[in-house]
């Protein structure tokens, strides 16, 4: 399924910036990054619950957020994209 995850840390400390970094890291490994703060991330539903429970450890809930938007497998149809960075496609070929 299609996992669209956005944050929003806190970045006014130093512990705040270290926290960005680890979870841009995180989400890193399990998509691609659309916006700054905004991954697409294909992912099985093991998976989910696997970045989830990693993001929700890294982050302060009294100072930063975590959102996921689950699409789903039919997500190409619910997708409008308008401007630079064209999408990729999620389940085809990546060279890298």
């Amino acid at each position: 399924m299609l996992v669209l995850i956005t944050y929003d840390v806190n970045t006014v400390t130093p512990e705040g910036r270290k926290r960005l970094r680890q979870v841009a890291k995180q989400c890193v490994n399990y998509g691609q990054r659309v916006q700054n703060s905004v991954f697409e991330c294909n992912l099985d539903a093991a998976q989910y619950v696997a970045v989830k429970h990693r993001l929700e450890a890294l982050i302060d809930p009294k100072t930063d957020s975590l959102r996921f938007y689950r699409l789903g497998n039919a997500y190409q149809n619910k997708i409008d994209h308008i401007g630079i960075k064209p999408g990729y496609d999620a389940e085809g070929l990546l060279m890298i």
